[in-house]
């Protein structure tokens, strides 16, 4: 697994929304989307935080109202990320080390570019994915 690299696996482009976006509004795209996570940027589209399906149970576990805050108001802002030219066993390493299931794929001077999940490692460890050519999907 370590010459397979995270920009093989990665899902990309990634779904971001802005930090004052409100939460049902996320939540709906997700569903529309048909994805688990959304990266939250800044007005310069800098990653400051993420927000993930787990988020949003927490929510319902609080019986918050969804549409009473802002995707700001619980995202994650300790962001775990990783980059393109990552082993997919150093970023299986940062899964399990911090219990988490989706980590962004990060670039310099590009910012967020792809997005790297569980789903992503299963499916190439159970030979679904070609290493070989990036795709899209989530």
């Amino acid at each position: 697994m370590d010459d397979i690299f995270v920009g093989s696996l990665m899902t990309s482009p990634v779904t971001t929304v802005p930090a004052d976006t409100p939460a049902k509004d996320a939540a709906a795209l997700m569903l529309e989307q048909g994805i688990s996570s959304a990266v939250v940027v800044d007005e310069d589209d800098k990653l400051v935080g993420i927000l993930t399906s787990t988020d949003f149970v927490a929510i319902a576990a609080a019986d918050e109202s969804a549409g009473a805050f802002s995707v700001a108001d619980h995202m994650t802002t300790e962001v775990v990320t990783t980059t393109a030219g990552a082993s997919i066993q150093a970023v299986a390493d940062l899964l399990i080390e911090h219990g988490i299931h989706h980590v962004p794929v990060v670039d310099e001077t590009a910012g967020v570019v792809g997005m790297v999940t569980t789903t992503d490692l299963t499916a190439y460890l159970a030979g679904a994915v070609d290493s070989e050519s990036p795709r899209a999907w989530t």
